[in-house]
């Protein structure tokens, strides 16, 4: 693959793998409906789906960086989630409990390597010059994925068999399987064809060690775990919306639409005209703009609702793609991965504990609810980080150096 199309190959086997990993979720609690006639089946396949990601997020990380070949290894990781949502699915109607949520559960492992693990490998296809827009188109394909996940769950389950969103999401895994396996690999690795020279546990303390340390790396880390959690609760508030704002509990379900779509709309503007302010003020004032946006939806009101939808969608979107353009920075190559796929552990971590938080009040009080996940935000972006430079050529720390990195 020529750099001209490797990106556009590691655009297309990303969003494959990412809007099978977004339709797992809504197809596992269908399946588990249909075949057994209780909720209950499809919210514990789901929750076992999700909850191993924040074991799995540094281990695969910790591997993917010490590989002389990560897109092989991604390519495993995506056979291995494929084959244990296959079975969980296929196991939910006859096989024990135990079994499938196991199942569910290996699955989830895998689940980083989808998000950040994919990510990143960015540096590797693109080149220098070309990585905040190649960045942009990255984080665009998570919003897409995002939006047409759950609506190819529902139509599926509405016009053919319940199992059939569990179909797609397994072929969509396996199509981005050849893509990820001739994804380029660090070039002094693939020469040496050994990886580094250190245990995986020294590996994971040393990414643990860096994020701690460097205060761009960990100001962001904070920052996007924080929106994560308000974003969880914003989800967790969309049903009661639309029962009781817009007129139907759908049109709730439609607003998380919406936002992708600004999301969407925002990362596709933000690639052709990348902005002058750095990737950290960014990833801030971004979060400032989903705080405001869900200070309007707390006034319960369509036209606000609406309107707070399309500018939490403008700062979701942009916020991701500066939360990327941190970490490429930042993150010296040897670490890189286990950054990214520790960091998407972390996130989905903060988004389930903001959605858990929100549930009992968005039934009650659901004013409440969106004002405490606007403090998130709020508080995301008074969160301190700063751009930690590169040193001038010829002086300073080696490129690889923890805290130093690439500027934009």
């Amino acid at each position: 693959m020529t750099k001209r199309y490797a990106v556009r190959w590691f655009l297309a086997g990303g969003a494959l793998a990412r809007t099978g990993d977004e339709l797992a979720g809504p197809a596992l609690l269908l399946a588990g409906f249909a075949l057994t006639g209780s909720p209950a089946t499809g919210a514990l396949l789901l929750a076992a789906l999700t909850v191993p990601a924040v074991l799995g997020g540094p281990l695969v990380g910790v591997l993917l960086d010490r590989a002389p070949r990560p897109g092989r290894l991604l390519a495993a990781a995506l056979l291995l989630y494929a084959l244990g949502l296959g079975l969980a699915a296929v196991g939910a109607g006859w096989a024990p409990a135990a079994v499938t949520l196991a199942c569910a559960a290996a699955a989830g492992l895998f689940a980083p390597a989808l998000a950040g693990g994919w990510s990143a490998q960015l540096p590797h296809v693109a080149a220098p010059g070309r990585l905040p827009a190649a960045t942009a188109r990255d984080a665009a394909t998570f919003h897409l994925a995002s939006l047409a996940g759950p609506a190819l769950a529902a139509g599926l389950a509405a016009w053919t068999l319940p199992s059939a969103p569990v179909a797609l999401a397994v072929a969509l895994l396996l199509l981005a399987v050849p893509v990820a396996w001739r994804l380029p690999g660090p070039p002094g690795r693939a020469r040496t064809g050994a990886p580094a020279a250190r245990s995986g546990l020294a590996a994971f303390r040393a990414g643990l060690r860096l994020t701690a340390r460097n205060p761009a790396l960990r100001g962001a880390t904070v920052t996007s775990v924080l929106s994560c959690g308000a974003q969880g609760m914003l989800a967790a508030c969309a049903v009661p919306l639309g029962e009781r704002v817009l007129g139907g509990a759908a049109r709730g379900v439609a607003l998380l639409a919406l936002v992708a779509v600004a999301a969407l709309v925002a990362n596709a503007v933000l690639a052709r005209h990348p902005p002058r302010a750095t990737p950290d003020v960014l990833l801030r004032w971004t979060a400032l703009l989903q705080g405001a946006a869900l200070l309007l939806a707390a006034a319960c009101h369509p036209v606000l609702v609406l309107a707070a939808a399309l500018l939490a969608g403008a700062g979701e979107g942009p916020q991701l793609t500066a939360l990327f353009a941190v970490r490429h920075r930042e993150a010296p190559a040897r670490l890189r991965a286990q950054l990214f796929t520790t960091g998407a552990s972390l996130k989905t971590t903060g988004y389930a504990a903001g959605a858990a938080l929100a549930g009992p009040l968005a039934g009650g009080a659901l004013p409440a609810a969106l004002l405490v996940a606007a403090a998130f935000h709020l508080l995301a972006g008074a969160v301190p980080g700063e751009r930690v430079s590169r040193p001038r050529s010829g002086a300073g720390r080696a490129p690889d150096a923890p805290g130093r990195g690439r500027g934009w």
